[in-house]
């Protein structure tokens, strides 16, 4: 497996794994008609325009596997209102279902605490859909802790809850 920046003709293969995963791991915790409707080709574009975009503030980096991705994480400076500049954040990352359980998603968000390290960010937060169980044992088995933050948010039709976890960058990995 290898991990590298992404670049514009990553495009479709990020769509496909961002689609395929929220459809997997969202779909006790969002409409089925929301998640059945999701459109790869639309993804397609969107990913392709952040990407040229080239948002200096932002890393996207996926996870390679002969050939396919078959992950991504992004990073960059915290969104939170009131955030200072030492806080980071990891503000996606996503594994293939079928790459779950191998090892992608540890590299990913070993990576992307390095990448926000080497930013200079002091800690990072993230905000994970409140009921995802598989993501919060995930996360905290990579040293995030839920800090109490929480807000709401409209997904598909539907309000949702989700919670901050947060991490400090400046201790071991």
């Amino acid at each position: 497996m290898e991990l590298r920046e992404a670049s514009t003709k990553d495009a479709p293969q990020i769509a496909a794994v961002h689609v395929e995963t929220w459809q997997a791991a969202y779909r006790a915790l969002l409409p089925a008609d929301f998640l059945a409707s999701l459109d790869v080709a639309q993804r397609v574009r969107a990913w392709h325009d952040r990407l040229l975009a080239g948002e200096v503030a932002q890393s996207t980096v996926v996870a390679e596997r002969d050939g396919a991705i078959v992950g991504f994480a992004v990073t960059g400076a915290s969104r939170d209102e009131g955030a200072g500049t030492g806080v980071g954040e990891l503000m996606a990352i996503y594994c293939h279902p079928r790459a779950w359980g191998t090892g992608v998603g540890r590299a990913l968000i070993t990576d992307a605490v390095e990448r926000l390290r080497a930013a200079g960010y002091e800690e990072a937060t993230l905000w994970v859909l409140e009921g995802n169980a598989r993501a919060e044992r995930f996360y905290g088995a990579a040293g995030w802790r839920a800090d109490g933050a929480q807000k709401r948010a409209e997904i598909g039709g539907k309000i949702v809850r989700e919670l901050r976890y947060r991490r400090d960058l400046r201790g071991v990995s």
